[in-house]
């Protein structure tokens, strides 16, 4: 690993410019950190529009103090911060001033590209995924905030697709029985599709491979599924507290036991992602056809290839009756609130780095070392290295 030397930049222009991925509507400054920035003394930017789809328009970051700029050229080359959603273009990296600061899911794994011109234009990029998992590090976990989200409104859209009612209901015209969800991947996206399944009134369990994690489901009220099945405990364990990488074969041990629960379920909800992997395959196209008619699975691994076989990312795919979501990006079609909490995520990082007065770059400090990949012209993140496939 290149050697890091400490470092400060002085008096920075923070900027939000709007997000040019397709169906990305959230946006990484509201009108409510813009104000606490512009408190700790920063001079803010906003592009005109890039809050609009999430409910933050001008007029709140005018009110709030921030400069709206209808120029994009003015507003990226005149950036000392430019704090973002998604990783930026190469256009965009183009438009960067060198030595420039840049948060946002820089997402190495697929955008090696973009990473390597980051580290050309002498970018001190951070990336939001290789956050390390840090007591003192929570307030700033972007992708915990936004798998909360995507949990809860995976629910939402099962129930929308089901032609089921979900509670039980008991009536003159005799009793509905409640629709039962399954719920594959109990960290933070599972356990709040588990919370939300049960305030819906469902019957809902829930299976992870980590045995850790059976306590947490329970007390929401599901119930967890043991499998006879053992996993390695390094590979249960993963980085950061997400499950590992699993082999072919355990993955297909796995899907053989899980075949009966999702056979009998009526909502099935895949939440399993290892970052910088493909997900696991959890559900054959098999097990689809075991579905009863009318059945619904919603995919939130579909952005990295799915946990079904029949998920296509931004799809919704029907086979034997049964409905595959392959919704991407979840987070962003709650984007009001999923930006609200991503830009206090965004903030609490610069912050991190922001002392007074000026931007300096600690890299002693955990937090600043674990997050931080390209500075100087180089890339110095040893995970941010593997997932791209450059060699240490």
């Amino acid at each position: 690993m290149p050697e890091l030397r400490n470092a400060s930049i002085p008096g920075v222009r923070v900027v939000a410019p709007r997000e040019t991925q397709a169906g990305e509507h959230r946006v990484a400054i509201t009108p409510e950190t813009a104000a606490k920035l512009i408190a700790a003394g920063l001079d803010v930017a906003v592009e005109s529009g890039a809050g609009v789809a999430a409910g933050y328009p001008d007029p709140q970051y005018a009110e709030a103090g921030a400069v709206v700029e209808a120029e994009t050229t003015a507003l990226w080359s005149g950036a000392g911060a430019v704090l973002k959603v998604q990783a930026p273009s190469l256009a965009e990296v183009g438009l960067l001033s060198p030595a420039a600061l840049l948060i946002s899911f820089l997402q190495p794994a697929t955008q090696g590209e973009i990473v390597e011109a980051l580290a050309k234009r002498q970018v001190t990029a951070f990336s939001l995924e290789l956050l390390p998992r840090l007591s003192r590090a929570q307030s700033m976990d972007a992708l915990s905030s936004q798998a909360s989200l995507a949990g809860y409104k995976a629910v939402l859209m099962a129930a929308m697709r089901l032609g089921k009612y979900f509670p039980m209901l008991m009536s003159a015209a005799g009793t509905i029985a409640p629709s039962r969800v399954l719920v594959l991947g109990a960290g933070v996206a599972g356990l709040q599709a588990i919370a939300t399944a049960r305030r819906l009134g469902a019957v809902v369990e829930a299976y992870d491979v980590r045995p850790a994690v059976k306590e947490e489901v329970q007390s929401l009220g599901a119930r967890f599924v043991e499998l006879p099945v053992e996993l390695p405990v390094e590979a249960a364990a993963g980085q950061g507290g997400y499950a590992g990488e699993q082999s072919e074969e355990f993955q297909a041990r796995l899907r053989e036991l899980l075949g009966e629960r999702i056979a009998a379920a009526d909502v099935v909800i895949t939440t399993a992602a290892i970052p910088g992997r493909r997900a696991p395959l959890l559900v054959s196209r098999e097990m689809v056809a075991g579905m009863r008619p009318g059945s619904v699975i919603v995919d939130l691994a579909a952005d990295t290839g799915g946990n079904c076989e029949l998920t296509r990312a931004d799809e919704v795919v029907e086979a034997d009756g049964v409905f595959i979501d392959g919704t991407a990006n979840v987070p962003s079609t709650i984007a009001h609130h999923a930006s609200q909490l991503y830009a206090r995520n965004v903030l609490n990082l610069f912050m991190h780095l922001w002392q007074e007065g000026e931007v300096r770059l600690d890299f002693e400090d955990e937090i600043t070392r674990g997050s931080c990949v390209t500075h100087a012209g180089q890339i110095v993140n040893e995970r941010a290295k593997q997932l791209m496939g450059v060699p240490a």
